[in-house]
């Protein structure tokens, strides 16, 4: 199985510079490729080859004065762009298809200079050395080597985030590492108030960093929007709140990747529910709660790391009538309605505990909505 190993870079200014120009170049080749196949859809006609693409926009757009400065870096990094761009078309036709699982994939979209910046290299490319890493037409980064490779790269990215750090991602080949067998399974209820509740009653907190540190987003964003775009003085309060959100996104991911890394280790198997996080986020009074958790996430750090390590991974449906059903004898007790705590099975009196995201208080107002309503309706 494939896996990937990201590690941060330190880059000179003079390496700044140039990653800089292969950014640039790496995009625009993209985005004249994407903005040529967008004109042949709409005269009807079928899209270029990649090889053709390739043969237009990086051998023959090199020959022109208007993109003469293209041969200026890595013609490696050119080519994986418009390989990566070939994939996403695929992805795209075979989701529309059908041929495809998961939520449907949108189309290619074109690069903006204000996101985040890559560019991938394969082999030929770039050489690991022991402190360092050497990329063809950049020279050698100083790395941090948080943690060995376990074999060699088969590919490298580099990434420039809006927070103006560098990092490189190495996609390597790894085998499974099977954990010892164990009979202990876990059922994993994901909540708001509770991120996480088990099915031996253990809860987990979540560190929840946007919530605790939304005044100073505020400041640094109403800061931001008193600054004239294009000034410099907007780039550095928007590196501002880049490098807050990158700080949130970091509290986060380590928050989960722990968890899952425990759940996994202790567990044979581990049951999650199918929640709908997309449809959720609509919902205005709940979409920062529900970002600032990351469930998405979680579940994918948890299907990976079964994958990686042995262990069974299993989703229940959100339709399934998890509340309704005895979990000592499987008998189904009926829809409850939402102010019920507790319940009794009538078949062999097992009495079970319900947790609840919505508070009293919510419950109570939903009832006077509907009184309002009813009233109305009757007059």
């Amino acid at each position: 199985m494939k896996a990937r190993f990201k590690y941060r870079i330190y880059p000179t200014p003079g390496q700044k510079y140039r990653l800089a120009k292969l950014f640039g170049c790496v995009r625009v080749v993209w985005n004249d490729s994407l903005a040529y196949c967008q004109q042949k859809y709409k005269s009807g006609e079928k899209k270029s080859s990649n090889s053709e693409l390739q043969k237009l926009f990086i051998t023959q757009a090199k020959k022109t004065e208007e993109r003469e400065w293209l041969s200026e870096v890595s013609n490696i990094a050119l080519q994986q762009s418009l390989n990566d761009l070939n994939q996403a078309y695929q992805n795209f036709f075979k989701s529309t298809q059908g041929k495809r699982k998961g939520r449907p994939i949108k189309p290619p979209k074109f690069k903006s200079r204000k996101s985040k910046q890559t560019a991938r290299f394969t082999k030929g490319g770039f050489k690991v050395g022991q402190h360092k890493i050497y990329l063809a037409k950049i020279g050698k980064l100083k790395i941090v080597w948080s943690r060995e490779l376990p074999t060699a790269p088969s590919s490298v990215t580099v990434i420039k985030d809006s927070a103006h750090r560098y990092f490189l991602s190495f996609v390597v080949e790894i085998q499974p590492e099977i954990l010892p067998k164990t009979d202990n399974s876990v059922g994993i209820d994901l909540g708001i108030k509770t991120f996480a509740t088990f099915s031996d009653g253990t809860k987990i907190d979540a560190p929840k960093p946007l919530k605790k540190r939304i005044k100073k987003l505020r400041k640094l964003s109403k800061s931001l929007s008193h600054k004239t775009k294009g000034s410099k003085r907007y780039e550095k309060a928007r590196i501002r709140v880049a490098k807050f959100h990158a700080t949130l996104k970091d509290t986060r991911t380590d928050f989960l990747h722990k968890l899952s890394t425990e759940i996994i280790r202790e567990n044979q198997t581990i049951v999650l529910e199918d929640l709908n996080v997309s449809g959720m986020i609509k919902n205005r009074k709940l979409s920062r709660a529900i970002s600032d958790l990351g469930w998405r996430t979680f579940r994918t750090f948890l299907e990976g790391k079964a994958e990686k390590y042995g262990r069974d991974f299993r989703v229940i449906s959100r339709w399934e009538p998890t509340s309704q059903v005895c979990s000592n004898c499987g008998f189904k007790g009926g829809k409850l309605d939402l102010q019920v705590r507790e319940w009794e099975c009538l078949n062999c009196g097992a009495k079970h505990v319900l947790r609840r995201e919505c508070s009293d208080k919510y419950i109570s107002r939903g009832r006077a909505v509907r009184d309002i309503k009813r009233t109305r309706r009757q007059a």
